[in-house]
């Protein structure tokens, strides 16, 4: 049994197997996932678990070169935006219109992280890093 850190099997496996440039896609419970991706389904109720504490576990695991998120997300639910930029404060933020957003999550090499999060715009692309320090 793992002693620490993530304790759910399929996003332990997600996050190590993932290379440079791999994304992780962390989506509160109302994006579209498209069909026959890797998908680790966390959520058990409305907010629970939640987008903000997700992201915060992850980022305790994954290398992360730079994230994208919805310029939305910073107007319509301020509340999480400020939370996320205190998290990623050393990591660069890009930012795009949301219909963007959900072109991007169609590309290859990306798995996703359902979580129960019920606010919108809370989604983020996390693009791994390399780990060479």
């Amino acid at each position: 049994m793992k002693k620490n850190g993530i304790l759910n099997a399929e996003l332990s496996y997600i996050i190590a197997s993932m290379g440079h440039s791999d994304k992780l896609v962390i989506t509160d419970c109302g994006l579209p996932i498209p069909k026959g991706v890797p998908k680790v389904d966390l959520a058990l109720k409305k907010n629970l678990p939640g987008f903000i504490e997700t992201v915060k576990t992850i980022l305790n695991e994954l290398v992360v070169e730079y994230a994208i998120i919805s310029e939305e997300l910073q107007i319509e639910n301020p509340k999480n935006y400020q939370k996320l930029m205190e998290l990623l404060k050393e990591i660069n933020v890009k930012k795009v219109k949301h219909e963007e957003f959900k072109k991007l999550i169609k590309e290859s090499n990306v798995s996703f992280v359902r979580t129960g999060e019920a606010t919108p715009y809370s989604n983020i692309i996390l693009v791994s890093g390399v780990d060479f320090a």
